[in-house]
């Protein structure tokens, strides 16, 4: 029996910052360009309710090579932002634009003669249509195949006439997408030590689909899918670590400028200033729509302003079937429970009082000041369980609207979500930090930083030790003529090939 071949994966947008990733170890890296709507022209309302749409759309739900899949996003300041990436699927490779997603777990893309998809996009994107029967790769997955039960996890499974193992994913904005799951290859470059392979691939199972309705046949911010980067056993991040491709773990850090950006890791950024809370385990949260979803949660235990605990109630944050604290990077806001949220408010009211001017616009609590932030609010600390505390900046839970006479209008960024007593942490706390998802070991890890520098990207060899390269020195290498990098590009080639075309499963 063949044993699996294992890549050490890295994913690079254009301009990337270099990374620093561990050589013999698996990782992959995104390097990230944020479609972020600044605040500036934008009311909280437009921002609340695409974060609505958002929590309606969540789901139910190691060797020595280096990966680059460019990245690309849109930034405008009147839309919700996106990070996208380009995939390749399929033999020859077909190129799609997808949306990387922590909220849900399936890679779809939109396939040939597929009913209600868009066809053009206001990201000044092209979009494609994947066909399996233009891939020579590509296999349905029939019903019987085990992983038609693993899409059981994400998705409504059904079986067709054909024998085909469909999918139903329904959003609670009415929005939804159906199809069947293909079996094919993912194409990339690999970096192998300090040379360039290229054409290596792995395969992958993903979703066709043949139907879209609601949000998702608007052309406005259109893409050809989704990539989830979810828990269960068809996210693309299971795939892969489960052939040894990547470890499972994957990171991100948001940079919090007008421009946007960033890096989403297929591995771990180390940084030694992270702490690190563990995730509840199989945890399933009704999300704003009455959907009962999984999502990566956390025991939030209590808020602090300047180091004075605020008067809240443990049983707030306690986690059930409809409360808890959610880590969402696409939801653009933050939200507390409803308990917690006045008296988070008032305390940060009082505690401004003799330096800003409140106001209150569109039901929003605002503040008017000519000083900066950061001088006059106060340190917010959320304190999880573990010990871990996340240390907010007023720039982390205020957005800046716009200008009166010259004092700027900032008004809180954290919302309430009516009748529920979810707290989401959306992408206004989670900038300016690496976040790192470490589902080996089922913890999340965090640490103040700026997202525009390098970062450091670790993995376990083989040999059971870690190791660093500099991705920036290997980019400006020329390894592409070495004729045994060749030689083992083709030989990846060949082997996850018969991944593919075996009679074993790779899951």
């Amino acid at each position: 029996m063949l044993s699996p071949v294992v890549f050490l994966v890295f994913l690079c947008v254009i301009s990337p910052p270099p990374a620093v990733v561990g050589d013999g170890g698996m990782t992959m890296t995104l390097q990230l360009e944020r479609a972020f709507p600044t605040s500036h022209g934008v009311e909280l309302s437009q921002l609340k309710a695409r974060d609505r749409v958002r929590h309606g759309r969540i789901l139910q739900q190691f060797s020595n090579g280096i990966v680059d899949f460019p990245v690309e996003g849109t930034y405008d300041p009147f839309l919700v932002g996106l990070y996208f990436t380009r995939v390749q699927l399929g033999s020859p490779p077909k190129e799609f634009y997808v949306q990387i997603d922590t909220g849900s777990d399936v890679l779809w893309v939109s396939c040939a003669s597929c009913n209600g998809c868009p066809t053009s996009s206001g990201l000044q994107i092209q979009l494609e249509f994947f066909d399996p029967s233009s891939s020579s790769t590509a296999r349905p997955i029939s019903c019987s195949d085990q992983r038609c039960a693993l899409g059981e996890q994400s998705s409504d499974s059904g079986c067709s006439t054909r024998n085909q193992c469909g999918y139903t994913f329904q959003y609670g904005d009415g929005s939804g997408t159906s199809g069947y799951y293909v079996a094919d290859l993912m194409h990339f470059d690999t970096i192998v030590g300090n040379s360039l392979m290229t054409n290596s691939s792995a395969p992958v199972v993903f979703g066709c689909s043949t139907s879209q309705t609601g949000d998702l046949t608007k052309p406005d911010r259109a893409i050809d899918g989704i990539f989830g980067f979810g828990q269960q056993g068809l996210s693309v991040i299971a795939q892969l670590s489960s052939q040894g491709v990547t470890p499972n773990v994957f990171s991100h850090c948001l940079k919090g400028s007008n421009g946007g950006g960033g890096i989403l890791v297929l591995g771990q950024i180390v940084e030694p200033n992270l702490v690190y809370t563990p995730l509840v385990p199989s945890q399933y949260v009704i999300s704003f729509y009455g959907e009962l979803a999984p999502h990566y949660n956390l025991n939030l235990e209590t808020i602090a302003l300047n180091g004075q605990t605020l008067a809240i109630s443990p049983q707030v944050f306690e986690t059930s079937s409809n409360r808890g604290t959610i880590v969402d990077s696409g939801t653009t806001l933050a939200y507390l429970a409803e308990e917690a949220y006045e008296i988070f408010v008032n305390a940060v009211s009082q505690a401004v009082s003799q330096n800003v001017r409140p106001l209150v616009a569109r039901g929003n609590q605002c503040y008017l000041t000519t000083s900066s932030v950061g001088d006059i609010f106060p340190m917010v600390s959320l304190n999880f369980a573990g010990g871990a505390t996340m240390v907010l900046r007023g720039e982390d839970y205020l957005i800046q609207q716009n200008s009166i006479g010259g004092a700027a209008v900032w008004c809180m960024g954290f919302q309430k979500i009516p009748g529920q007593g979810l707290t989401i942490l959306g992408d206004l706390v989670l900038k300016d930090k690496i976040i790192v998802y470490d589902l080996a070991r089922q913890r999340i890890g965090w640490a103040n930083y700026d997202c525009s520098q390098a970062v450091n990207v670790s993995a376990t060899t083989s040999r059971g030790k870690t190791e660093y390269v500099n991705a920036g020195q290997i980019g400006n290498s020329s390894p592409r003529n070495d004729p045994y990098t060749l030689l083992l590009s083709v030989i990846l080639t060949f082997v996850l090939q018969a991944l593919v075309f075996g009679t074993y499963s790779f899951l």
